[in-house]
């Protein structure tokens, strides 16, 4: 007797806007070769088989996710210091002009990775504190 509540798990965690039994039917199918499209009349390798791909599929949206996650992050701060730089974050022309600078970025807004981003910010950060500092030694100078 075999426990399905490893594949309802994995199925239920796939997005889908139909019919849950009729993509569990499609699977079902596509892993026996269309010999059927029920759970019980799967050999213990199909179903081995079916539940793996199933987890991979879920660990990579999952990681896909989490990348998406950290990316919108990065890109908030790389604008919040831009916006601190007196750059108008609401135009993208001026965002990717900026971002084009071969010193900051080297690309458009839009096309730097995480690992970019974060490498933007610190570059950000670095002008954001050379100009307090001109300011602040400006303001002991007078």
């Amino acid at each position: 007797m075999r426990n399905y509540a490893r594949f309802y798990v994995l199925l239920n965690r796939l997005p889908t806007t139909g019919d849950r039994e009729e993509l569990k039917a499609q699977l079902v199918s596509q892993f026996t070769g269309g010999r059927t499209e029920s759970l019980r009349e799967m050999t213990d390798r199909e179903y081995d088989a079916l539940c793996d791909e199933l987890q991979r599929q879920d660990a990579n949206r999952r990681a896909r996710d989490i990348y998406r996650v950290e990316l919108r992050r990065r890109r908030s701060t790389a604008l919040h210091l831009m916006q601190k730089l007196g750059i108008d974050t609401t135009d993208w022309k001026r965002v990717d002009a900026y971002c084009l600078h071969p010193r900051l970025a080297g690309k458009e807004f839009q096309r730097l990775t995480v690992d970019e981003l974060e490498a933007l910010s610190i570059k950000l950060r670095i002008i954001l504190r050379k100009e307090t500092d001109k300011n602040n030694n400006s303001k002991l100078l007078n």
